[in-house]
């Protein structure tokens, strides 16, 4: 058993759906492409059906993040509150983890929505162990719309530390044309 005590907490990491690149359009505020538009909903659902809804989301403020969240919680009977934080656009592991840790006690389970390579790295920094092949996928890629969940016990956000969580599950939604 570990040393860790406290409530079951979970980290659902959500990279942002497939964006688009317009000439002349500055990263920070390039939107979602048709596929994308699909996908993010599709992530929603699946959030649904694995019984994996947020009590808070933070998103970064790139576009293309603030419409996956807005896409994908629309599929939700009430969304949680949601937090638009700019330090997760760009982030590196030290900065995501540090957002990460800001989260009130209260909260069970938090959504991070953002971006590559930060999200990748962050979860590979994060799982001590996985569930399946879970680690395996990911380290292969953690494509768009890909959602990894994190799970662990803690007191509060602040005692979550590299390799302390079990990456229960490694999922990429995607939707259908005309669906």
């Amino acid at each position: 058993m570990s040393a860790q005590t406290g409530p079951l907490r979970r980290l659902v990491v959500l990279r942002h759906a497939k964006s688009d690149w317009p000439e002349g359009v500055p990263d920070h505020e390039r939107p979602l492409a048709g596929r994308g538009r699909r996908d993010a909903p599709a992530a929603g659902r699946a959030l649904v059906e694995a019984d994996c809804l947020p009590d808070l989301a933070v998103c970064s403020t790139a576009v293309r993040a603030r419409q996956t969240w807005q896409l994908a919680s629309a599929q939700w009977g009430t969304p949680p509150p949601v937090r638009y934080e700019p330090r997760v656009y760009a982030a590196d592991v030290p900065e995501l983890l540090g957002v990460v840790r800001e989260t009130p006690a209260e909260v069970e389970t938090l959504l991070l929505v953002g971006h590559n390579p930060g999200l990748e790295e962050l979860v590979l920094d994060l799982a001590g162990d996985a569930l399946d092949d879970a680690l395996d996928e990911l380290r292969l890629k953690f494509p768009t719309s890909a959602i990894a969940v994190l799970a662990w016990y803690g007191p509060t956000w602040r005692s979550l530390a590299p390799g302390t969580a079990l990456l229960t599950s490694m999922t990429v939604p995607r939707g259908r044309k005309g669906g």
